[in-house]
């Protein structure tokens, strides 16, 4: 394990999440991206894209080892859920 920590608080990082996702990356994305997983750079807003959240995080590192990431699911307001469904996200 390489011991790396985030470089930003949990309200910074969700700062600079929702300011690429949405202005920059979003608007690309059709809708046969629901579903999938997006990793983003934060620092760079370099982004993947792949069906499984560590698929897209490793195709990111491969590219930007010092990325500092942060994953969402498309089309959904949560990443993962412990009751078994996802909320979708209604705007999309």
């Amino acid at each position: 394990m390489n011991g790396r920590q985030p470089r930003y608080s949990k309200e910074e990082a969700m700062r600079r999440f929702t300011e690429w996702y949405f202005t920059s990356i979003r608007p690309k994305l059709g809708p046969e991206c629901k579903g999938k997983y997006v990793a983003i750079d934060l620092e760079t807003g370099d982004y993947e894209i792949a069906d499984d959240s560590l698929l897209a995080t490793h195709a990111l590192l491969a590219r930007n080892p010092d990325a500092d990431v942060f994953v969402h699911k498309i089309g959904y307001r949560a990443s993962i859920s412990f009751a078994g469904t996802l909320p979708e996200d209604p705007a999309w």
